[in-house]
C-alpha cells in the first residue's frame, strides 16, 4: 500500500488543529444566558445599507437593520443544509485514502450541522418581540435538494463563494462596529471563526474536483454555477419583498409610495450586496475561479452577473 500523503495534507492537518483549538458551544460561548437588545441594530450600516433611506428616523432605520438581521441568519442556516450534505458526500473520496484530510471533512460538517441549531434558537429568540409578519419563506430541505443537483464543481463554487463573503463581513463591517447588538455581534464572531476554516477545506475539495474534469465538463459547470446563483438571486428577490413588507407594516406611521418602493429596493440591493456581489468580488475567490476557468467563461459568468451585481 502506498502510504505517502498528498502534499495538501498540512493544510488539512492544520484545519483540525485550528478546529481544536477554538472549538466553541452555543450556551457556554455564544448565548451565555444573554437576551437580544432591540434598542441597538443588528447589522451594521455597510451591509444593511439603511443609511441610504433618509427619510427614516433612527429607531426605525433600526428596525431595518433587525429586520436584515433576522434574515441573515436564517439564511446562514439555510445555506449551510446544502453545505454541510455536500462536504459529507465528497469525504467519501478520503474514506480510503487521505485520513487527515477525512477527518478535517468531518469536523466541518459536525461544525456546520453545529451553526444550523445556533441559528435555529436564534430565529427563536427573536420570534417574540420581532414584527409578527415576518416570514422566512425558503424552505431549506428542498433548497438543499435543488443545490445538490447541481455539479460538484458549481456546488463546492457556490459554497467557497459563501464562506469567503462570510470572513469579509465580519472583518470588514461586524467587528469593527461599535453600536450594533453584542449578543448578536458574538453569535458572528464564533460562527466566523470556524468559517475561517471551512474557506480553506472549501478551496482544497474546489481545486480537488476541479483536477477531475474534462474541459467540456468545467463548461457544463460554469453554467451550473451561473444558474445557482441565478436561483440565490431568485430567493434574495422574494425574500426582500417579504421583509420590506413586514418592515413597513411594523411603522407607526404610513409612508408614501415612492418610499415604500426606496425601501424594497434597499432591501433587495442590500441582499445582492451581502449574499452575492461581496462573494464574486472578492480577491480570493476570484483568484481561485480564475486559476480554473479560461477568460470566455470568466466573461460568461461576468456577464450573467452584471444584472445582480451591478
Amino acid at each position: 500500500m502506498d502510504m505517502t500523503l498528498p502534499p495538501t495534507t498540512p493544510r488539512y492537518a492544520k484545519c483540525i488543529e485550528v478546529s481544536k483549538r477554538i472549538r466553541w458551544e452555543i450556551d457556554r460561548d455564544v448565548i451565555r444566558g444573554r437576551a437580544f437588545d432591540y434598542e441597538k441594530p443588528f447589522l451594521p450600516d455597510g451591509l444593511s445599507m439603511a443609511p441610504r433611506l433618509a427619510f427614516l428616523a433612527a429607531p426605525e432605520r433600526r428596525l431595518f437593520s433587525q429586520v436584515q438581521g433576522r434574515t441573515y441568519a436564517n439564511m446562514f442556516g439555510l445555506v449551510e443544509r446544502f453545505i454541510g450534505a455536500k462536504i459529507l458526500e465528497v469525504s467519501r473520496d478520503h474514506w480510503m485514502g487521505d485520513q487527515v484530510a477525512l477527518e478535517a471533512l468531518v469536523r466541518f460538517t459536525d461544525e456546520e450541522l453545529k451553526h444550523q441549531e445556533l441559528f435555529r434558537r436564534i430565529d427563536a429568540m427573536l420570534a417574540p418581540d420581532m414584527p409578527p409578519t415576518y416570514a422566512f419563506a425558503p424552505r431549506p430541505n428542498e433548497v438543499a435538494q435543488a443545490v445538490l443537483g447541481a455539479s460538484t464543481w458549481a456546488v463546492l463554487a457556490l459554497t467557497c463563494h459563501i464562506e469567503l463573503f462570510t470572513q469579509a463581513h465580519y472583518r470588514s463591517s461586524i467587528e469593527p462596529a461599535q453600536a450594533i447588538d453584542p449578543l448578536w455581534k458574538d453569535v458572528f464572531l464564533f460562527h466566523w471563526k470556524e468559517e475561517s476554516q471551512h474557506a480553506i477545506l472549501d478551496e482544497l475539495e474546489w481545486v480537488r474536483e476541479d483536477g477531475k474534469l474534462s474541459a467540456k465538463e468545467r463548461d457544463r459547470a460554469v453554467d451550473d454555477l451561473i444558474g445557482l446563483v441565478g436561483a440565490v438571486d431568485g430567493i434574495l428577490q422574494s425574500q426582500a419583498r417579504s421583509d420590506a413588507d413586514c418592515f413597513t407594516g411594523a411603522l407607526l406611521r404610513d409612508l408614501t409610495a415612492d418610499e415604500r418602493a426606496a425601501v424594497h429596493a434597499t432591501m433587495l440591493a442590500a441582499y445582492r450586496h451581502q449574499y452575492i456581489a461581496s462573494g464574486v468580488k472578492d480577491e480570493r475567490f476570484l483568484k481561485i475561479l480564475g486559476g480554473m476557468v479560461t477568460k470566455a467563461q470568466m466573461q460568461r459568468i461576468g456577464e450573467a452577473l452584471a444584472p445582480i451585481v451591478g
